[in-house]
């Protein structure tokens, strides 16, 4: 049996000859999507959508299928681990950065509060107990250390993780002697990179033990 040819045309384009395999594949991986396209072949009286013709509108279905199926993945979050950590606060005067930590925490499920001064965030830890604070040190308002005794009345449990571009070994070290202060990272980091210190932090016996990761990460560096 013969395979359909068709002629396809798409805004300024026309493309001849599409052979019915091709056509498929394209309406399949959405190169061809609903009313952005019309075709033509032996048998038609004019160009018509090819979402009416009954021999291409199972690909178009199929195609909507895996669509809603990746969004229902998309939406779904992924299960928490049973420990410690399931609100974060953030507390940094960089919008971009603030805005991309929310992103990949929420896509992982866990509640996310960001804010960009001292005072936003204290007024945060009165409406959601954090479970982890990720605290810039340098902010509109002061310095970054000075909530640390708002946090450790409010959420007296929290970890509280230091970020900051102004990593230098003495700010390093007096970050380390505050009470409520369980570790430090230098900016710029990844999401992926936060991820990955919220994944020991609930694997830890003992989740308030001091780390600094820009030293870690300098070790794997060297």
């Amino acid at each position: 049996m013969l395979e359909l040819k068709y002629d396809v045309r798409r805004g300024a384009d026309t493309y001849r000859l599409i052979y019915h395999s091709r056509l498929k594949s394209w309406i399949l991986n959405g190169i061809i999507k609903r009313d952005e396209a019309l075709v033509w072949r032996s048998g038609l009286s004019g160009w018509r959508k090819p979402e009416e013709l009954e021999e291409l509108i199972p690909f178009f279905e199929q195609r909507e299928q895996a669509r809603l199926r990746r969004e229902k993945e998309e939406l779904r979050p992924t299960p928490l681990p049973k420990r410690q950590i399931k609100n974060v606060l953030i507390v940094d005067d960089e919008e971009d950065l603030c805005w991309l930590l929310t992103n990949a925490l929420q896509s992982k499920g866990y509640n996310v509060s960001a804010t960009n001064s001292i005072i936003k965030g204290i007024a945060c830890l009165k409406e959601k107990i954090p479970n982890l604070v990720l605290l810039d040190l340098k902010l509109p308002d002061g310095n970054g250390m000075d909530m640390l005794p708002e946090i450790k009345a409010a959420a007296p449990q929290a970890v509280v993780v230091i970020i900051s571009a102004y990593g230098s070994e003495e700010k390093r070290a007096e970050v380390k002697d505050k009470d409520g202060v369980h570790g430090f990272i230098d900016k710029p980091f990844t999401e992926e990179r936060i991820l990955e210190i919220i994944a020991q932090f609930q694997e830890r016996k003992d989740p308030y033990t001091w780390t600094d990761w820009s030293a870690e990460m300098s070790k794997v560096k060297g």
